[in-house]
């Protein structure tokens, strides 16, 4: 059961990561010479079909692989604990992305024009950050190098 778990978190950060990053570098760079809100909605229009189940196959996934680390959810956070500091980044990194997701959903793309897409592009590259964060955080469960 781990490794399947384990292979749908990674499948599932390949698809979270890889689209932020083609966002990043290719598609918001267009988006912001062009002044067209229009190219960013087409790309998240599409890359939200498959994004927002990879996102959610990701935190489901990775609570249960932390459960299975780590079973009393109350040492999550018990910074003792070597394992808990890569959780507790995890979920860090999980709380940050929410909260810009919930930001730009509910404030800034309702009110999506050239005059803003800026504000925008601060909410897609943190998110991108992030994501790889995401990944290299996950890697130190293997490699230790957060603890």
């Amino acid at each position: 059961m781990f490794g399947f778990l384990l292979l749908l978190h990674i499948i599932s950060a390949t698809i979270w990561t890889g689209g932020h990053i083609v966002l990043s570098i290719v598609i918001l760079p267009k988006v912001l010479r062009d002044k067209s809100p229009e190219q960013l909605l087409d790309f998240e229009s599409v890359y939200e079909k498959i994004g927002m189940p990879a996102l959610i196959i990701q935190v489901i996934t990775g609570l249960l692989l932390a459960y299975r680390l780590v079973p009393n959810i109350s040492e999550w956070f018990n910074m003792s604990n070597p394992i808990s500091h890569v959780i507790s980044a995890k979920l860090l990194l999980l709380f940050l992305t929410v909260c810009f997701a919930i930001d730009a959903r509910f404030r800034v793309i309702p009110a999506l024009s050239p005059s803003n897409l800026k504000v925008m592009a601060w909410h897609i590259i943190p998110v991108t950050i992030f994501s790889i964060l995401f990944v290299f955080v996950g890697v130190s469960f293997r490699t230790g190098w957060l603890y």
